[in-house]
């Protein structure tokens, strides 16, 4: 009797052991539906990056708008119907034209909606701008897009289209 007995506690004992293993502390991850989650954090800290880029084209600071930029042999820019130019291009554009601009009369974004994806957001609007370089005033309805991606130093733009707004 004693025999079973003890056979009968050490199989207990076994089970209660192996279904005490390491798994039960793992974390079950829900998968994340990156399609329709809103992820509203990340929506807001893309609009609070796009506001301090228009903030820096206002006060004319001209490395504060780079800095906002990833560049890499990766980042890419649609203009115009033109082709596809690439970070050392852009960087360029962006310092001759937005340093060029003297004043800014209109600095609104239209239509304006952020989709965020995980890491990676794109921020479409209608451009009505009107700047001024010297005496011409130039005013911009564009169709943009601006694509970010969420780095150790915030949210930095890898891709942008432009193109006339009919």
């Amino acid at each position: 009797m004693k025999t079973k007995l003890t056979i009968t506690v050490l199989m207990i004992l076994c089970v209660l052991t192996i279904g005490c293993s390491e798994d039960d502390d793992a974390v079950i991850e829900i998968p994340i539906d990156l399609v329709n989650e809103e992820f509203l954090d990340e929506q807001q800290e893309v609009m609070e990056t796009f506001g301090a880029i228009a903030q820096s084209i206002k006060d004319g600071d001209m490395d504060k708008l780079i800095s906002f930029h990833a560049y890499s042999p990766k980042f890419t820019e649609f203009k115009n119907g033109a082709p596809r130019n690439g970070d050392v291009a852009n960087e360029e554009h962006e310092r001759t034209v937005f340093g060029s601009v003297t004043e800014v009369i209109k600095f609104d974004a239209k239509d304006l909606q952020i989709a965020v994806y995980g890491d990676v957001a794109n921020l479409t609007f209608h451009s009505d701008f009107e700047l001024k370089f010297g005496q011409d005033l130039v005013v911009v309805n564009d169709q943009i897009t601006l694509l970010f991606v969420n780095t150790d130093d915030g949210w930095k733009m890898v891709h942008e289209h432009h193109s006339p707004l009919n």
